[in-house]
């Protein structure tokens, strides 16, 4: 044999070797779990849905059953946010019924004895529709929280006049025209003026009269890979408008001015957030099926693509996934925001750990992720400390698009009985690497076609709390109702000069002696979701911290003097000492 077909085949052992090893690994990787601490077996979350009288029960409407509606398997979500500001958090759920339905949005306010009182009628939002997202945030700088309601059809625009429970419908005033497909939305200041702009992600082209056949043969709801995707819009809030009537405001439409129109895509998800630590809100849109999208401020309103380039465009692997629900979290104490997406059973839920500023990389396999107790269909998640020990916690909803099997499940929708499955939870043992503790909880026990995941300090005593909604059954309200494996501290950080609305874009960071802990404010991301605006930390066996630090969203750096924890706080701009 000559020396080049030894060189040859020498180069082809080695290369089957290394190819080999590497799958060898990838395999153990998947197989190999983390021993559960004991304190971490057993349930975290009680079901208090009955006993804070949270009665809702979603309706999906009656063309799902006739004609697979596709909208009817997408939605809906859900608010956790107070709008009377009376410091308690309040529920708004959405119905998906249509606009000739009778089921109508509900509004739910939480009294002094922190049970739920129906305050739908009147309202303004108590309005039927194909309800699919909402959207919170305080439009006209007038301290009160308003309301945003993607459908598939249109958004609406609900401004709070007086924090009285009433919501007046300002879309067309507002100048907010979205004939699309509206999923998941959120509120960011991309322009840095004070006034809270607005993305809208819209999913697919839909054709209603266009028919599937799933794997069976049998009629099954379409893919997104069935119609051509859609552009996520971007609206310019413009301040009060000074020639109509009180009360509203007025949005320009910068989606082609902004970079935006250039890339369509299914987009179900959505957060805002400062991807490359510039000072300057970017928008991670989670498309179905495609490559995600990440939006670059490029500053003086125009925005680039970079996904790819920063390593949220695919996974791990260089492949597209069905990226739906998304959230970003300190998972790994390292001060810098990770990224976590939810997606198909037959592919893997991704965390995207940020190695550097604005470098993300796919660790779901090293982060213990990858082999998970039971696989669903990811769509809502959260990525908060439940159990209060200092690290991030992960909880997906879960629910199927398709029919896995001619099963239903007892207590849910006679059609959608067949696409329950069970929700799942994940703990982070304090290096950054995961625990499934989804057998036993009860927040993974019933399965359901899970959508909306919200969470938020419901009850006001530290302890976060799930909400859940779901295709054709009843939201569920879970309560964290474990041992607590340390302490807190809820910070709400807002801003005087913009009417104390809450401080949309920035950073709020806890420190006490060699440790600290980062969260970002933005109540929008999971999946067509508003979460609890302020930001919540566990700080385990913390009895007193050093000092809070926040990062304006205007680039401005304050200290705050440190205090002791198990409480909820308002941090106003402009109160603390300039950190140089």
């Amino acid at each position: 044999m000559s020396l080049h077909k030894r060189l040859s085949a020498l180069f082809v052992t080695l290369v089957s070797t290394v190819l080999l090893l590497s799958g060898a690994y990838w395999w153990l990787s998947r197989l190999v779990t983390v021993k559960l601490k004991p304190s971490l077996v057993g349930s975290w979350f009680r079901d208090v849905t009955e006993e804070v009288r949270l009665d809702f029960v979603h309706d999906p409407g009656t063309r799902v059953t006739r004609d697979f509606f596709m909208p009817a398997v997408v939605g809906s979500g859900a608010a956790v946010f107070d709008f009377d500001s009376d410091g308690r958090m309040d529920i708004l759920l959405l119905q998906n019924g249509g606009p000739e339905s009778l089921s109508i949005n509900r509004l739910f306010q939480q009294g002094a004895d922190h049970t739920f009182s129906d305050v739908s009628s009147g309202s303004g939002l108590d309005v039927a529709g194909f309800g699919m997202g909402v959207a919170v945030g305080d439009v006209n700088n007038d301290g009160f929280p308003d309301v945003l309601i993607t459908e598939y059809g249109g958004v609406r625009l609900f401004l709070n006049i007086n924090g009285d429970g009433v919501f007046k419908d300002v879309t067309r005033d507002a100048g907010l025209d979205n004939p699309l497909w509206g999923t998941s939305a959120a509120y960011l200041d991309y322009d840095r003026d004070g006034w809270l702009d607005l993305a809208v992600v819209n999913y697919v082209d839909y054709d209603a009269e266009k028919s599937c056949l799933g794997k069976s043969g049998r009629r099954e709801f379409c893919g997104p890979a069935s119609f051509e995707g859609t552009v996520t819009r971007l609206y310019r809030n413009l301040g009060p408008l000074t020639t109509a009537t009180e009360n509203t405001v007025a949005f320009e439409d910068m989606t082609a001015n902004s970079g935006l129109a250039a890339a369509k895509g299914p987009g179900l998800g959505v957060v805002c957030a400062d991807f490359n630590a510039d000072g300057w809100s970017d928008i991670l849109v989670a498309n179905d099926g495609k490559a995600n999208h990440l939006w670059i401020n490029q500053h003086e309103g125009r925005f680039e693509d970079h996904a790819i380039l920063y390593g949220l465009g695919y996974n791990g692997a260089g492949h597209t996934q069905a990226n739906m629900g998304v959230a970003v979290g300190d998972v790994d104490g390292d001060g810098l925001f990770d990224v976590f997406i939810t997606h198909l059973p037959g592919e893997q839920n991704v965390c995207w750990k940020q190695q550097s500023k604005g470098v993300f990389q796919d660790r779901t396999t090293q982060m213990q992720l990858a082999n998970p107790l039971w696989n669903g269909t990811g769509f809502g998640t959260i990525l908060e400390d439940f159990d209060l020990d200092g690290d991030i916690d992960i909880a997906v909803a879960n629910g199927a698009v398709r029919v896995p099997e001619l099963v239903s499940t007892p207590g849910s929708d006679p059609f959608f009985g067949r696409y329950c499955e069970r929700n799942q939870l994940f703990a982070n043992d304090g290096e950054g690497r995961f625990n499934d503790v989804s057998e036993g909880d009860p927040f993974c026990g019933q399965p359901a076609v899970s959508r909306g995941l919200a969470c938020g300090d419901i009850f006001g005593d530290g302890g976060l709390c799930l909400l859940v909604t779901r295709v054709g059954m009843s939201a569920r309200l879970y309560r964290y109702d474990a041992p607590r494996r340390g302490h807190w501290m809820l910070v709400r950080a807002v801003d005087p000069a913009l009417g104390g609305r809450d401080a949309y874009g920035a950073e709020v960071e806890i420190k006490a002696g060699e440790r600290h802990w980062h969260r970002w404010v933005n109540p929008g991301s999971s999946f067509l979701c508003s979460n609890d605006p302020r930001t919540h930390f566990g700080l385990g066996p913390t009895e007193e911290i050093d000092l809070i630090r926040i990062i304006w969203p205007d680039g401005l750096v304050e200290r705050f003097d440190g205090r002791a924890t198990d409480q909820s706080i308002v941090l106003k701009k402009g109160s603390g000492t300039l950190d140089q």
